[in-house]
């Protein structure tokens, strides 16, 4: 049976009637200037009137269950940066596709991850405000996706990974790549490898990498002696690779700028007034992620079970590891041209 209060007020805000009820005159109204204040802030989900930033955040949380904590925050950190600082203070129910389509068009020239990521939150952003009734139609329909780029990952030639071992050792921020080459972390693993994820099996040392991505990253991974002799003593609940005050490494994309020019000079880049004078020896097309791939390829060169890769890398599918295995580059061809000229070593030589 529905309450029945003593005193109603009603008012309109934005050609739209609405009421609040209570049972005293001041519960009237501070309900009145609570309900006022809701909507000219955008936070009631109710009606159009609602500002998108509110509802996007609603909308992930209620309806984005089954996502794992670092997935959302990074599927959040996407959507505040490249959806809300642009039309989050608009509301739902104004937006109009062509505004969509605009900040959709922000992202070009970016990776065609990120525009099919930015793609598909708007879509999911909206799709779910009109199940809701808090605009009559989707104007996500007919967003077309800019043009983006396809970052390719590659092993590494003999140069780069010289060059990769001997600046990585230089610098404490640098065993973030080093974790990549010799242990197979991604870059969100690297940053949250600590001195406690460090043991002893059987007199090699394993690293935990306590990965979040599927079910099959968190894992252990055997780490090379020279590198286990650098981060041996790191403490406990120290970070492995870290900043220069000791903190966890946050900006990726300046520690790679860092590690780039770093590199280049160690490749004979020119400088002048400590600016690097082009062309730049380091190739353009190597990315961190490239680490990441060398490791994989290392794993193939050496003959590992693709199984036991597979663990190794954390991939839930074995089809994502077999892709790197099966990858050949012009070094391989080479050796294979060796091996068929009877040049090789293993090839016995006909008396």
């Amino acid at each position: 049976m529905t309450k029945k209060y003593k005193y109603r007020k009603r008012f309109m805000y934005r050609g739209k009637m609405y009421c609040v009820y209570a049972d005293t005159q001041m519960e009237l109204g501070r309900k009145y200037a609570d309900r006022l204040r809701a909507l000219e802030e955008g936070t009631e989900i109710k009606g159009g009137s609602t500002l998108i930033k509110v509802w996007a955040v609603k909308c992930i949380e209620a309806y984005k269950i089954g996502q794992k904590e670092n997935t959302r925050k990074n599927y959040m950190r996407r959507v505040k940066h490249c959806i809300l600082e642009e039309i989050g203070n608009m509301t739902v129910a104004d937006v109009t596709p062509m505004q969509l389509q605009l900040v959709l068009n922000l992202q070009q020239g970016k990776s065609k991850t990120q525009i099919n990521e930015v793609y598909q939150a708007l879509r999911f952003i909206f799709k779910h405000a009109v199940e809701n009734h808090l605009r009559a139609d989707d104007p996500t329909l007919y967003l077309q996706k800019p043009a983006g780029t396809h970052h390719g990952r590659r092993a590494l030639t003999a140069t780069e990974r010289k060059a990769a071992l001997d600046v990585a050792q230089t610098d404490r921020r640098y065993y973030f790549y080093l974790l990549m080459l010799l242990c197979g972390c991604r870059p969100s693993e690297a940053a949250e490898c600590q001195g406690r994820d460090l043991s002893v099996d059987r007199g090699c040392c394993m690293l935990h990498i306590r990965g979040t991505k599927t079910e099959k990253s968190d894992r252990y991974v055997p780490v090379p002696d020279f590198f286990a002799a650098l981060i041996k003593k790191t403490g406990p609940f120290e970070y492995i690779a870290c900043t220069r005050d000791g903190g966890k490494i946050k900006n990726h994309d300046r520690l790679w700028h860092s590690f780039k020019r770093q590199l280049n000079i160690y490749l004979g880049c020119k400088m002048y007034r400590n600016q690097l004078i082009p062309p730049y020896p380091l190739a353009p097309d190597l990315v961190p992620y490239c680490f990441r791939h060398e490791y994989c390829s290392d794993l193939a060169r050496k003959g590992i079970d693709i199984r036991t890769a597979q663990k190794l890398m954390g991939h839930s599918d074995i089809k994502m590891t077999a892709n790197i295995y099966t990858h050949v580059d012009r070094d391989d061809i080479l050796e294979a041209g060796k091996i068929l000229n009877g040049s090789h070593p293993t090839v016995a030589t006909q008396p």
